[in-house]
């Protein structure tokens, strides 16, 4: 099956390696991403005011344009505010109204479609199970640490994502590509977030204590599918951090041949 995709402007820019190992691991395990046709930002944060309608706008039409009523995301960002946005249009009939009512020129959007991280679709369509049996290079030995942090969590009834306390989805994910997964405290805790444009110091104290919990747990590396994630802990930089896809093109031996 082909899914409907949303990359989003991080994924184009600092974030390709999230986008570029992602597609090829998708196409390689037999689902296809088709990128949405001139989307635009998801507005990267999401709106907390109810009466904030114009920046929900451009969830709005991704939402609404995703093919087979599925739309997969990778950016952990881009899944939060898509997600809670489509929540909105599902749930607040005043917000929906509105929302349409902007939208007078197209039809009108009941937030039908389903939004989907891209490790739901490896656990919930793919199957770790049938993602364990088309490794063909495992990375045996290997002592990986998942790093969740807050977007793909919380809030826990919005987003049903995994236990926002007690997550295991990465954990799983690791033991498919034939590595041992590191479980420590501070894995779904703050990296300091965007705090880190106007207070640099706290967003790296926060930091450099999930990474140094990690590596005391005997993490050789962590994992995470957040840019602004990877941007901090990189930055803290005592343990190396890859995105998530790109540790799955590896076990998939897609990253043979390539630079």
């Amino acid at each position: 099956m082909t899914y409907s995709y949303f990359p989003g402007c991080t994924l184009k820019t600092k974030g390709k390696a999230l986008d570029h190992w992602g597609r090829l691991s998708a196409q390689a395990l037999g689902f296809p991403l088709e990128e949405l046709p001139e989307w635009q930002c998801c507005g990267g944060v999401y709106p907390m005011a109810k009466d904030e309608i114009a920046t929900r706008l451009s969830s709005v039409r991704a939402l609404s344009n995703a093919t087979d009523g599925k739309l997969v995301t990778l950016c952990s960002a881009c899944y939060h505010v898509l997600k809670r946005v489509n929540n909105d249009i599902r749930t607040d009939e005043t917000i929906r109204d509105r929302v349409n009512r902007y939208r007078a020129d197209e039809a009108p959007y009941i937030g039908d479609t389903e939004v989907l991280h891209y490790l739901e679709v490896l656990r919930d369509e793919v199957g770790f199970a049938e993602l364990s049996k088309k490794v063909v290079k495992p990375l045996t030995g290997r002592k990986i640490g998942a790093y969740y942090g807050c977007l793909l969590l919380r809030p826990s009834k919005e987003l049903q994502f995994d236990d926002p306390e007690n997550p295991h989805i990465l954990e799983d994910f690791i033991r498919a590509i034939g590595a041992e997964p590191v479980v420590y405290g501070q894995r779904n805790e703050c990296c300091g977030g965007y705090v880190t444009v106007e207070n640099p110091g706290y967003a790296k104290s926060r930091a450099e204590l999930i990474l140094d919990n990690a590596a005391s747990q005997g993490a050789e590396c962590l994992i995470t599918a957040c840019p602004l994630c990877m941007y901090n802990l990189n930055k803290a930089g005592s343990l190396p951090v890859y995105y998530f896809t790109e540790l799955l093109a590896e076990a998939l031996g897609l990253k043979e041949g390539e630079a």
